[in-house]
């Protein structure tokens, strides 16, 4: 009877994830906090309502939502779902009603500080954690209660049943949280697919625009700037307009090579090099910069590994990550770069001390005409992640209000840039 009742519990134990992942999906209900706090909730208390009793215990996967609730859906949710199981606990009332209280304390607590570990790990990495942080509330129940059992007059005797259903509870509670974990990974999969195959296609729609509106726009500018520095030393009258101009074409024509770059960057020269070096080479040539903005600029190293792409196009991505470090930091701040080797990866980490970005706008970084500059485009932050991207990197941005921001560059070290595939 245990068997059928405990399998009972793994399908109302599924219900919110599938609920959630299928029928809310594409609705903003189905990202809320409260919602899957709900939901995680009644899947508790039908637990509990639908228990086997036997051997003097209770048994039911009620903690099992629980834990579910706090790593995937947030605190606000883990929260609600155990209101809702407190307030199910307390209706359906007992002897053991403080008990219940404790354990429900006891047991909460390890999943809520595991919360920003959990998702921290890797996928495979939080499935493990999620089957051991289900087993402890289960642990912590047995352990408080057969402790109150064996103290108080209603001591029992543990036959053979009882270690039967211990292996079935632990056996089936293992199945449950591992299909509701994985049903949930595989969720937060697509859902991240999904947001990669519009983020590239937004891209590649800009990449065609750009490139034709670039080589549209260049051409006519190049004649013009030629024409103009002919005529330069003829018209005495004019001259000192002819520097102004000239400067002006020749920023013109620089930000139509970045739309350029960001169409397809070119990797020219693909060649392997210590990119400590390089490192150590735009701290020096940045560091100035810094001191005239009264910016403490510093590096760390702690890997010699040596990187296969285009050295120049890879500087330029740099170069534009720490000006924006250091043109976000006010005066009397620091900016870091650290280098760390992570695997058959190298990872360059940008700090600064900054006001920092709140989440919409981190939503929107590498977006055209997004800055956080009063006259900034956007458009370096784009090439920089478009030329990383290229290399088979990745680009990852982390900021807190009034402590800065950090910027991470992780990259192949071995060739994997688009011109290696031409």
């Amino acid at each position: 009877m245990i068997v059928e009742k405990m399998f009972l519990h793994v399908l109302i134990v599924l219900a919110p994830v599938l609920s959630y992942s299928f029928l809310f999906e594409n609705h903003k209900l189905g990202k809320s906090p409260y919602f899957l706090g709900i939901l995680y909730g009644a899947s508790a208390s039908l637990c509990m309502y639908f228990s086997y009793f036997d051997t003097a215990l209770y048994w039911d996967l009620r903690y099992v939502p629980v834990v579910l609730s706090i790593f995937y859906g947030g605190p606000i949710s883990g929260s609600i779902t155990v209101l809702a199981l407190l307030a199910t606990r307390t209706a359906m009332g007992g002897d053991t009603l403080f008990l219940a209280y404790i354990i429900a304390v006891i047991a909460c607590t390890v999943p809520f500080l595991l919360y920003k570990y959990f998702w921290r790990s890797a996928p495979k990495k939080r499935i493990y954690l999620s089957i051991l942080a289900g087993f402890w509330p289960a642990f912590v129940k047995l352990f408080v209660l057969l402790t109150y059992l064996f103290i108080s007059e209603n001591s029992i005797r543990l036959n053979q049943n009882f270690y039967i259903y211990i292996a079935v509870f632990g056996t089936i509670q293992i199945l449950a949280v591992v299909f509701a974990a994985i049903l949930n990974e595989a969720v937060i999969e697509r859902n991240l697919m999904k947001d990669e195959i519009r983020r590239s296609e937004k891209q590649h729609t800009l990449g065609e625009l750009a490139a034709s509106i670039a080589h549209e726009v260049r051409n006519p500018l190049t004649v013009v700037k030629g024409f103009l520095q002919l005529m330069e030393g003829e018209d005495e009258r004019h001259k000192h307009y002819y520097p102004l101009i000239l400067s002006e074409l020749g920023r013109a024509e620089h930000i139509i090579s970045d739309y350029l770059n960001f169409a397809k960057p070119e990797f020219k020269k693909i060649e392997t090099f210590p990119i400590a070096l390089l490192i150590i080479d735009l701290s020096i040539l940045l560091n100035p910069y810094a001191l005239k903005e009264g910016i403490s600029l510093t590096h760390s190293i702690e890997s010699n590994a040596e990187i296969t792409t285009d050295r120049n196009q890879l500087k330029q991505a740099l170069i534009n990550i720490l000006k924006n470090a250091v043109e976000a930091t006010p005066k009397e701040g620091r900016v870091s770069i650290k280098l760390i080797r992570e695997g058959e990866y190298v990872k360059v980490i940008v700090r600064d001390t900054g006001k920092g970005m709140t989440k919409e706008q981190l939503s929107r970084v590498g977006s055209l005409f997004f800055s956080t500059k009063e006259q900034g485009t956007g458009l370096g932050t784009m090439v920089s992640t478009r030329i990383i991207e290229s290399m088979g990197g990745r680009v990852e941005y982390t900021s807190k209000i009034g402590k800065g921001t950090k910027v991470s560059v992780t990259l192949p070290l071995k060739n994997t840039s688009e011109a290696e595939t031409v």
